[in-house]
């Protein structure tokens, strides 16, 4: 059983995937959480404080289920084709942390102009994402599965920007089809620039 602590981050979690960080009161944290302010203030100091906590915790979630398996994956492309494949099949139909969608992207959109040190800390993690896409292209380069022409940097982008495009249009429609094609057309793309 989680404790009081885990119980507010949890619903804090699904409420904010649900309707942002803005518009989810304190109010609406206690009544979800079945705690007193009290209950909460004993956990945190405010809501920001209780927004570091969710995006560790979502963070934390993102990696159980995204990288799931990938240290078993000796290919470069096969691990970020794995990355792509967990991000749809188990990151983003995860109903019960995150019913909105994708956090990341929620939060990201909705805090940059109105509170950018929140936006900063959730864009720590798109730069971070975006690193690791690049050195499994470097590796692949390396070793010569990925052509020596291709940019890295430029296909990450591109790897990134198709996971945050599937993942909005997700959001919007969730069709379960359309999330499918855009996430294989990202993984046919890579699979293309592999050298044969």
């Amino acid at each position: 059983m989680p404790s009081l602590k885990e119980n507010i981050i949890h619903e804090a979690l699904r409420l904010f995937s649900l309707k942002g960080f803005s518009s989810t009161s304190i109010t609406d944290i206690l009544e979800a959480a079945g705690v007193s302010k009290g209950g909460f203030y004993n956990h945190f100091r405010s809501k920001e404080d209780l927004f570091y906590a969710v995006l560790e915790r979502a963070r934390q979630i993102w990696r159980e289920k995204v990288l799931e398996g990938v240290d078993q994956v000796d290919d470069p492309i096969g691990k970020i084709c794995l990355v792509l494949e967990n991000y749809r099949d188990s990151y983003l139909i995860d109903f019960e942390n995150i019913p909105g969608g994708c956090i990341f992207i929620t939060l990201a959109v909705e805090l940059a102009d109105q509170h950018p040190k929140l936006a900063d800390a959730v864009n720590q993690g798109f730069s971070g994402f975006k690193a690791m896409i690049t050195g499994y292209l470097n590796q692949a380069q390396k070793t010569g599965d990925l052509r020596s022409t291709v940019s890295a940097r430029a296909v990450a982008e591109m790897v990134f920007a198709g996971m945050l495009g599937a993942s909005v249009m997700y959001g919007i429609n969730k069709s379960a089809d359309d999330l499918n094609y855009a996430i294989e057309a990202v993984i046919q793309y890579l699979k293309e620039l592999v050298r044969v």
